[in-house]
């Protein structure tokens, strides 16, 4: 988190995963049935693209809209990035937002494909192999 709270980054180390049964259950609880099936191929297609590897993962960042284009996405991203390097394994993240895939490729993250079904937004999977 950056001191005033400007913005946020969620980095789970490796061996840490994200609880899919609780999400599965919230979005079976939350989400409009119409919408269900294309929400489960997104999550398909998500663990197809995930790495299999130790990694850092980026599930979540934000930076308050009153705060962007002044550095602090990439604050975010240079301290788990630095441990990551330290530690030789890569990061990997799901961008939903195509406005900052290219704030992913300057701190060396590539595009792996698009993730795409239904009605969802396109996701972009992208990995940063350690430097």
């Amino acid at each position: 988190m950056l001191e005033g709270f400007e913005g946020a980054a969620l980095w789970l180390p490796p061996g840490v995963a994200p609880d899919g049964e609780r999400l599965v259950a919230l979005i079976n609880e939350h989400a409009p049935a119409s919408i269900r099936p294309d929400t489960e191929s997104v999550f398909e297609q998500m663990d197809r693209f995930h790495p299999k590897e130790p990694h850092w993962y980026l599930p979540l960042i934000g930076v308050d809209p009153a705060s962007q284009s002044r550095g602090y996405g990439s604050a975010l991203l240079a301290h788990a990035l630095a441990r990551s390097d330290r530690d030789c394994v890569a990061a990997y993240l799901e961008s939903s937002n195509p406005r900052n895939v290219s704030l992913y490729q300057r701190h060396g993250f590539e595009i792996l494909g698009e993730i795409q079904a239904g009605s969802s937004p396109r996701v972009v999977p992208m990995l940063r192999k350690p430097r």
